[in-house]
This record gives C-alpha cells, sequence and structure tokens, in this order.
C-alpha cells in the first residue's frame, strides 16, 4: 500500500512548483515509508509514497509507459490479487513487461482498456493515470472502497490525494466547514455521505466511480454496482458456493513478496480466514502467525451486555489449538490508548471514534514490528446481516440511535441552524434513491434489502475507513477478503431467508464453515471489535475533557449547552443516555470524541462558515 497525491494544471505548467507536490506527499510518510518520489511532467506533477510489498525493486513510482506516440504516467495504491491472469492477457495482446509489478500491470491494463481498466482486474485500489499527449488524468477507485481518494478542483485544475491532510497542505486549500458538512459531521459521523467529506472544497471519489478529465471533456462514471438477480441455488448450492468464493478470495490475498500475518479474534469471521490461510501456509511448510489484541485488566472491568457477550481468550486458544498458529496476543495499557487519541484524529483528519481508532492504531503499530501485511475480517457482517439491527429493522440509519440526543446537546442556537434530525432524514432518503427498485419484491424484503444498501454505503465505509487510516497510520498494509467483488456480488442477492438459515445470524456463513472450523467458533454469539471498560480510561478521557473545558476558547462552547457538557465530564459520559455511534462508541468514548473534536479544530486552524 502506498500514499499518492497529485495536482495537474491545464492553463500554466507547474514545474517550478514541484516543492508544493513534495510537501502533500510528506503528509503521507506512514503510507509508504520505504520510498518517496515525486516527478515533474510539466502540466502535472504526480507524488508517491511507496510501502513496498511486491517486487520490492522493480515496483516503484511514479511508473510511467510509452506506447506509440504517448506516455503515460501512474500513481497508485492497492494490490491487484490476478495480476498474473491480467499481464498474460496483455501479454496475448503484444505487450511486454520489465517488472513483476502488479504496478506495470495495472498501468498496462490503462493502455490497453483504458476506462474499462478497473473491470478486468481484482484488487483494492485507488490511482491516477495522467496522459502529457493528450492533457487527460484518469482517476479510480476500486469497486467497495476499501482504498482512499480524494480531491479538490478549481478553474484549470485539480489536485488529488489518498488523504484530506495532504489536499490542506496545498497552499491554496484551506480547512473551511460549512453548515452542510457541520450537520453531516455531527448528525451521521463518523460515517459520511458517500462523494463528500466534512470540509467545504474537498470530496470524496466514491468507491466504484472513476474520474475522467481533459481541458474539453469531464466524464464522472460508475463502473461497477451489485446486480439483483433471482437467486436460483438451493441451500446446499448456495453453501457451496459461498465457500468456493470465499476461498478463492482469501488464498488470492496470501500472495506478498513480504510477511504476512491474520488478525484473530476468535469470532466466525476472523477464524474462516485464518483458517484458510493456516492451511495454505501449513501445505507448503510454514507456519501462519495471528494476531489479537486486549486491554489491560480487561479481565477485572469488563462488562458483559447485548453487543458484547464475552471475551475472546477462550475461543482464540481454540483456534490456536486447531490451526497450530503463532499467536500474538498485544495488551493495549489505558495510557497508551489515552497518548494516541489525537494521533488517531489525525490520520482520520476529523474526529471519529475515539479509543475505537486509536486501540486499532496501537494493535497495527504492534504487528508492524514483525509484519508488512495482515488478513482481517471486515465487510463480513454487512454482506451477511450479522448485526443487530438486521433482526429488528428502524427507519433511518440503525447505529446512529441517539439523533434526538445528539440534538439536544447542541444550544439553541446551533439547534436551529442545523436542524440535525432534519438532515438525517434527508440524507436517508436521498441515499434511498440510488438504490434500484426490485419489482415483485414485498415491502419486507424491500425493506430489507434497503437495509443491506445503507449498511454498505455507509456503515461498512466507516469501518473500511478506520482499517485504512488506522493500519496505514502504521504502515500496515491490511487487506479484506470479505470486500471482494465477486463474493460480494453472489451474496448480494442471497435471500434473507437463506442468510439466516437455521434461524441464525449470517446462518448461510456458518453452514459454510462446517468441517472448516471447531462447532464452539462456528456459533459463537458475533462479538464486536473490543472496547476497554477500565475506569482509568474514564478517568484519564475526564481529565483531558476538563482541560478542553477549561480553555474558554474552546469550540465546544460554541455548539454545545455548556450545562450538559458538564455533565457529562461529571458523569463519565453516562449522562448522554445511548451510544453516540454504533454499539460501543458511549460513556468515555464518548468524552474522547469531544476532545478529539476540541482538539481538531485548533490543530487544523478549521474555519466555520454559514
Amino acid at each position: 500500500m502506498c500514499g499518492i497525491t497529485g495536482w495537474v494544471n491545464w492553463r500554466n505548467e507547474i514545474g517550478e512548483q514541484m516543492h508544493v507536490v513534495q510537501a502533500m506527499t510528506e503528509t503521507l510518510v506512514h503510507r509508504g515509508p520505504d520510498q518517496m518520489n515525486v516527478m515533474n511532467l510539466r502540466n502535472a506533477v504526480l507524488g508517491h509514497q511507496r510501502l513496498a510489498v511486491i517486487d520490492l525493486e522493480g515496483g516503484r513510482q511514479p511508473m510511467q509507459k510509452t506506447v506509440g506516440n504517448r506516455m503515460y504516467t501512474l500513481v497508485y495504491n492497492g494490490e491487484l490479487y490476478n495480476t498474473d491472469d491480467v499481464r498474460n492477457q496483455l501479454k496475448e495482446k503484444g505487450y511486454t513487461f520489465s517488472t513483476t509489478s502488479d504496478t506495470e500491470v495495472l498501468l498496462t491494463a490503462y493502455i490497453e482498456w483504458r476506462e474499462a481498466c478497473p473491470l478486468y482486474v481484482n484488487g483494492i485500489f485507488a490511482f491516477g493515470v495522467w496522459c502529457e499527449e493528450e492533457k487527460s488524468l484518469f482517476l479510480c477507485r476500486d469497486r467497495l472502497g476499501v482504498k482512499p481518494l480524494f480531491y479538490t478542483e478549481r478553474p484549470d485544475e485539480i489536485a488529488f490525494a489518498s488523504e484530506i491532510k495532504a489536499l490542506l497542505s496545498h497552499p491554496s486549500v484551506k480547512p473551511v466547514v460549512d453548515r452542510q458538512g457541520l450537520a453531516g459531521l455531527l448528525s451521521i459521523g463518523p460515517s459520511r455521505i458517500l462523494g463528500t467529506t466534512v470540509f467545504k472544497d474537498i470530496v470524496e471519489l466514491k468507491p466504484a466511480h472513476y474520474l475522467y478529465i481533459t481541458p474539453h471533456e469531464k466524464k464522472m462514471v460508475r463502473y461497477w454496482d451489485v446486480e439483483d438477480q433471482a437467486h436460483t441455488h438451493s441451500e446446499q448450492e448456495t453453501v457451496e458456493q459461498v465457500r468456493t468464493l470465499l476461498k478463492a478470495a482469501i488464498e488470492r490475498q496470501l500472495v506478498s513478496d513480504v510477511p504476512l500475518c491474520t488478525l484473530l479474534s476468535g469470532g466466525l469471521d476472523s477464524s474462516y480466514i485464518t483458517a484458510i490461510a493456516a492451511n495454505a501456509y501449513q501445505a507448503s511448510g510454514s507456519v501462519l502467525h495471528t494476531y489479537s489484541v486486549d486491554f489491560e485488566e480487561s479481565e477485572l472491568f469488563f462488562k458483559k451486555n447485548d453487543f458484547q457477550v464475552s471475551r475472546d481468550a477462550y475461543w482464540i486458544q481454540l483456534m490456536r489449538n486447531q490451526f497450530k498458529t503463532e499467536h500474538h496476543e498485544v495488551i493495549l495499557s489505558q495510557e497508551s490508548l489515552v497518548e494516541a487519541l489525537l494521533d488517531a484524529m489525525k490520520l482520520k483528519d476529523y474526529p471519529s471514534m475515539a479509543d475505537i481508532d486509536s486501540s486499532l492504531l496501537l494493535f497495527c503499530h504492534e504487528i508492524k514490528k514483525e509484519f508488512t501485511v495482515a488478513l482481517s475480517g471486515e465487510c463480513a457482517d454487512e454482506l451477511f446481516g450479522g448485526y443487530p439491527w438486521f433482526f429488528a429493522p428502524t427507519s433511518h440509519f440503525p447505529w446512529i440511535r441517539s439523533i434526538k440526543e445528539r440534538e439536544s446537546l447542541l444550544n439553541t442556537s446551533w439547534q436551529q441552524k442545523l436542524q440535525l434530525e432534519s438532515f438525517l432524514t434527508e440524507t436517508y432518503e436521498a441515499a434511498l434513491i440510488e438504490m434500484p427498485v426490485v419489482e415483485g419484491e414485498s415491502k419486507e424484503e424491500q425493506e430489507r434489502r434497503q437495509l443491506f444498501y445503507l449498511n454498505n454505503m455507509f456503515f461498512m465505509q466507516t469501518l473500511l475507513e478506520r482499517k485504512d487510516r488506522m493500519s496505514m497510520g502504521a504502515s500496515l498494509e491490511v487487506r479484506v477478503p470479505f470486500a471482494d467483488h465477486h463474493l460480494v456480488e453472489y451474496v448480494w442477492n442471497i435471500p434473507w431467508a437463506l442468510k439466516t438459515v437455521g434461524g441464525h445470524e449470517k446462518g448461510i456463513l456458518r453452514k459454510a464453515a462446517e468441517g472448516l472450523l471447531p462447532k464452539e467458533i462456528i456459533w459463537r454469539k458475533k462479538n464486536p471489535y473490543p472496547k476497554t471498560y477500565h475506569p482509568a480510561y474514564t478517568k484519564a478521557v475526564q481529565t483531558l475533557m476538563a482541560e478542553c473545558l477549561a480553555d474558554s476558547s474552546s469550540i465546544l462552547y460554541e455548539f454545545f449547552d455548556k450545562e450538559q457538557l458538564q455533565q457529562l465530564l461529571t458523569t463519565g459520559g453516562t449522562s448522554f443516555k445511548k451510544p453516540w455511534f454504533g454499539q460501543l462508541m458511549a460513556g468515555p468514548q464518548l468524552l474522547a470524541y469531544f476532545v478529539q473534536l476540541h482538539h481538531w479544530v485548533k490543530h487544523y486552524k478549521v474555519e466555520f462558515v454559514s
């Protein structure tokens, strides 16, 4: 994985301003500490920070290739999992290759198939291709949005980057947040509306989209989407197809020229990936390394609830015993969680999931000491219906059950200005307009499909963004086999009754795991990513919150009711009765969120405009 940047100006040559793109690129050193390069292409300057994973010598970027009288230059962040297949197709068309890297394959694929090239590749990617002779820029993002790409436009020019911070380092891009950006942050945040960011003039290239732009033409195209089709397979045929697709996805993603491990919580998703990977490693005479995370003294302070029903240690041991993995348990201190809160916010470029983020960042730093690539189980719950809200559908976004409470925290002035509940409703309705209606579906079937669609477009994107920023913040590449588009396309059309076969959440995936995983793992109730319940953590974030409120210029006083802020501080966040977001962001996590919000405004020098 890597970090990419670019600046194109169709009116003026900008080579003398290479230092601007160099500064942009340097902000992304965490994404690729192995090598940095900036290239002057007259009307374009492209930058790249490289994390070397495949073809350590030959995959350097920006990469150029000349065909006919045109030179194409690529910057690319990602990984292709069908590199050999695509390379062979291109060789049959007469192309030759000087490296074994997927970078050269992707560049050649663009030269041959142009805008259709993403349809030929399987992987996670965000890339840009500049052709000086055509004065054209092609930006593209993978189907599920695993890899990020942001851009900002002005007359006759565009700048793009893997992260927002790189664009903000461009002298003409300012950290301005308008009313819509603020309403989005405080209503659906840390989710985002696809294609938008918190910042007024910075937008996101949506998943499965490309942007093609020249001085005379601009095209924004969605090149892929799930298709609604009748599911004709029997239960057993469906089980076999899920097994086949998932095994193929995992095995494809084991290719690496650097050490690779898996994340293992002892839950169904991570255990499935670990089992396939461990078997593949054993077949080649190797031992798979696995990693889990927990918190100091969690055995003393863990609190069972409807979402987090147990700790992970027992199930992890079952997996270790059966698959003979070399397991590493990372234990995080409460102090380190607090210290990493601001680092996590800066990696996201806005306040987000507090210690749910910072713990993942610290976890990835520990993994990075020995490994460069890891496989993780994100996206399974969105695909197969693993969250509690799939079984008790509600209106709007069910992972945001606190909108009335969020709005009531605001002072009267900002309640009137932002209208958070109305904004949430409008966002929900606008999202559903983009979803195609399937003829013949019952109202219940349509509502369930809407729920899956919303999970893919909002909740899954939030978790993928978290995984990308925190892992790349530690210079660790994390791959997500459940985001394989072949699997996604198939599972999309499995009826709810089959997805929950046997009356179980993710029932069809559990059936697919039979004969592969221990029965106790297969039928274990879903557990989310862990959080700390230690009173020392609550006390520490209370101290940080008190420091923020001692600052009379704090933005918290601008937006929120002063008395309620004090109540939050005094009660350790429990005066806010529902999770701010998802299942676990409550109590001290909410205090930590407000700490991030305070420091975000100061660090980024955020300017709010109407």
